[in-house]
């Protein structure tokens, strides 16, 4: 009876202790299943990368000035008003200035007299010609005569023919020097007149390019002064603006003005009109302001369908880079530390792995890789900051949802 007491209690005693073995394996795996962390992750993948920059401005016309008259006089006839349309060398007013209409009347009459003056002196070199040929001829017989039949002629009636002759050379000397004289002087008087006419010819204000009136500030019987005359106040015509093509001044950062370039797309949005205009960058200062740090930029944007104004509001959005089809990740996805950029790939087995990795766009909320990661790779894009390299974790796809900054590439 004793013997088999014993027995029974070593039977229930390695029961007891297998079953412990048991529990605490269990215990074991469960615990080193808890430990396990779960993170989110997503699928490296490909897609157009740009980098943009918005600045906002206002539009202002490409050409807009105050026209002046060239010279004095009152308003005779206004052609134009506010919101008229002109083209360029259109006549957009008309003045009355006596003084040069009787200028022009005594510019013909000079002309006139000067171009008689030319026909006198004309006939008067034709007349002392004539005489001046025949007194020569008789001066040259007698000095032959005198020559060939020496006594038959007397030396002094040859002396008196020769002395004649020159008297009447040069009288044909003075009658051509006044005939020069008398056509620089119908010269001047045609000068003079096209002095005169070049100043009436401003009685016409003219239009110097196409464009609308903005603003007009005479009326008829104005007395317009010379815009020329800085002793006086002289008041304008009109404000003329050319409005099928606007500027928009962008004042360009620092960090962006190596990516500005002639010709490079601008899209130009327009908030009031709700409308988007192309725009191309048409020049630049080439310098950087020092109090602002920024360089003055201009967009010309084009005004085919008249729908914009002077003044309005508007964005312009300058791409500054572009990458197409490249190999990205989310901004959230990257570590930067002492300028070393890296990522944490799971692999298959789900083995954490800290990657170094070469960065080149950045957009507001992806990053292109270079390399040192292939599309299709698994990263992780949740909190990073206690997992550790070779450690084991669960992964989860997330689907991440980021802002799209006006403008960016998609």
């Amino acid at each position: 009876m004793r013997r088999s007491a014993t027995v029974g209690a070593i039977a229930i005693v390695g029961a007891l202790l297998t079953s412990c073995a048991t529990e605490k394996a269990q215990n074991a795996a469960s615990s080193a299943a808890h430990t396990e962390v779960s993170v989110g992750v997503i699928r490296v993948g490909h897609k157009d990368l740009g980098r943009t920059l918005t600045l906002s401005s206002e539009l202002v016309p490409f050409q807009e000035i105050d026209v002046y008259a060239k010279e004095s006089g009152y308003v005779r006839e206004l052609n134009v008003d506010y919101g008229t349309r002109v083209q360029a060398n259109q006549t957009l007013a008309t003045l009355e200035i006596p003084e040069l209409q009787s200028q022009l009347k005594q510019d013909d009459a000079a002309i006139r007299n000067a171009s008689d003056e030319i026909t006198h002196a004309e006939n008067e070199l034709a007349r002392v010609e004539a005489g001046h040929k025949v007194i020569q001829l008789q001066f040259e017989r007698l000095n032959g005569v005198a020559k060939s039949k020496p006594g038959l002629v007397a030396q002094q009636e040859v002396d008196d023919s020769e002395g004649k002759a020159l008297s009447s050379a040069a009288q044909v000397e003075s009658a051509k020097s006044n005939l020069q004289s008398a056509r620089s002087l119908l010269v001047a008087a045609e000068a003079r007149r096209e002095h005169d006419q070049v100043l009436f010819d401003y009685t016409k204000i003219t239009a110097p390019f196409a464009g609308i009136v903005t603003r007009r500030y005479a009326n008829f019987g104005t007395l317009l002064q010379a815009g020329t005359n800085s002793s006086t106040q002289a008041m304008p015509l009109v404000r003329l603006s050319q409005d099928d093509k606007f500027r928009l001044v962008i004042p360009v950062p620092e960090s962006a003005v190596r990516f500005i370039h002639i010709g490079a797309p601008v899209n130009v949005v327009v908030p009031s009109l709700n409308r988007t205009f192309p725009g191309t960058i048409a020049r630049f200062s080439v310098d950087v302001t020092q109090d602002t740090r920024t360089m003055h930029t201009e967009v010309d944007v084009l005004n085919t369908n008249l729908l914009l104004l002077p003044g309005l509001y508007a964005e312009a959005t300058v791409t500054l880079e572009r990458k197409p089809n490249a190999v990205f990740v989310p901004l959230q996805a990257l570590s930067q530390q002492n300028g070393t950029a890296s990522v944490d790939v799971v692999d298959a087995a789900g083995k954490l792995e800290i990657r170094k990795v070469v960065t080149g766009i950045q957009t507001a909320t992806d990053a292109e890789i270079v390399s040192g990661l292939a599309e299709g790779e698994t990263v992780v894009v949740s909190d990073r900051s206690s997992l550790k390299a070779g450690e084991t974790v669960r992964t989860k796809l997330t689907e991440l949802i980021q802002y799209q900054a006006p403008g960016e590439a998609k």
